[in-house]
């Protein structure tokens, strides 16, 4: 596999295919270009997502992310063709991605974008008793 920044990703199969379970990632080293000024933008990104058949490989995300360094785009652009290009490959049944940009300007933008396979519903979370010092158990 190379160590240049590329739009490809890959993919391995889901070990765990009869079951609902949550990967989360964070990448806290998202670099664009801004298309209007040209300074740079930065980001932590916060993936998270339910496999169906296929998971996404690492050293292709880290890679694929990389690829972003140099180019411009807007937060709201960038967000939503990661998220698109994760979709196309993977087809989770499902994913959301956070970018959260470092300030700007006294701003903060963060973006969310999401997406479900048609026809996937989540199963209801399970709260289980968390353990509390003082009063043994926190409901």
């Amino acid at each position: 596999m190379s160590t240049q920044p590329s739009k490809e990703l890959e993919t391995f199969p889901n070990p765990s295919v009869k079951r609902d379970y949550q990967i989360h990632m964070e990448i806290p080293e998202f670099t664009c270009v801004c298309p209007k000024t040209g300074q740079p933008d930065f980001a932590n990104l916060i993936l998270d997502y339910i496999p169906d058949k296929k998971c996404v490989e690492l050293k292709s995300l880290k890679l694929y992310i990389w690829s972003y360094r140099e180019q411009g785009a807007f937060h709201e652009a960038v967000t939503n063709q990661i998220l698109e290009d994760l979709v196309a490959v993977m087809k989770p049944r499902y994913i959301r991605l956070t970018a959260r940009f470092f300030v700007r300007g006294g701003i903060f933008t963060n973006v969310t974008v999401e997406h479900r396979k048609p026809g996937w519903k989540p199963k209801s979370m399970v709260l289980l008793h968390q353990y509390d010092e003082q009063s043994n158990f926190k409901r």
